[in-house]
């Protein structure tokens, strides 16, 4: 019995790491409620699930509000013509599904609205992740995150799937929300930080390697 409480037990730890993506999702609900804040608020998403979750660095709370207010200007500034975007995408997807219903031909433009949709997406969770682990301008992390989607396609694909899924379940059920945001970055994170050890130096992946042995 003391062997089974034990937080070194791996089915205590698990039990743990999904109470911290609960306490995690709510924090990215609430700080994301103003929705012009929901780039701030993935950026520290993001950067608690990769210190926090997966690394096992720092304090949950710490680490979420520190990211969320270091990186609340050029994450908000790189957010907002991200949100355009995807509010654009949302009201023709509306327009496009009366068509679809009145007969119109240009309700076959769906299904590549949705996909342009998909795609604004995984760049929404590149661009957190870019700016959550690098340093840059508004206009350079906008580049970057959509270039990284662009060169690996299939682990852009593997994000998409992540978010896309998570999406569905939480219309489906809506109390996953509590659970579903800090999940899907979790799963992400795995295929968005191997894109970015492909482009970094060395050096730097060394440090990184580093860091991991001596944690």
């Amino acid at each position: 019995m003391k062997r089974l409480l034990d937080i070194n037990n791996p089915v205590i730890r698990n039990i743990i790491k999904v109470f911290d993506c609960m306490v995690l999702s709510v924090l990215w609900v609430v700080f994301s409620l103003p929705i012009v804040t929901m780039g701030a608020a993935s950026t520290a998403l993001y950067a608690s699930v990769y210190h926090y979750i997966r690394k096992d660095e720092g304090y949950l709370w710490k680490t979420f509000w520190t990211a969320f207010k270091e990186n609340f200007k050029r994450s908000t500034l790189s957010w907002l013509p991200l949100l355009a975007m995807i509010l654009f995408l949302i009201y023709d997807l509306m327009a496009l599904r009366v068509m679809i219903k009145s007969g119109h031909p240009l309700g076959r433009l769906f299904g590549i609205i949705l996909a342009l949709l998909f795609v604004a997406a995984v760049w929404s969770v590149y661009l957190a992740a870019y700016c959550a682990r690098f340093q840059g301008g508004v206009k350079d992390m906008l580049r970057f995150s959509f270039y990284l989607i662009m060169q690996h396609p299939l682990r852009s694909l593997a994000v998409m799937l992540a978010v896309v899924g998570s999406a569905v379940l939480i219309l489906i059920i809506p109390g996953l929300l509590a659970l579903l945001p800090a999940v899907a970055f979790w799963i992400s994170s795995t295929f968005v930080e191997q894109v970015f050890l492909l482009h970094m130096r060395p050096e730097d992946i060394q440090k990184i390697k580093d860091e991991e042995g001596n944690a």
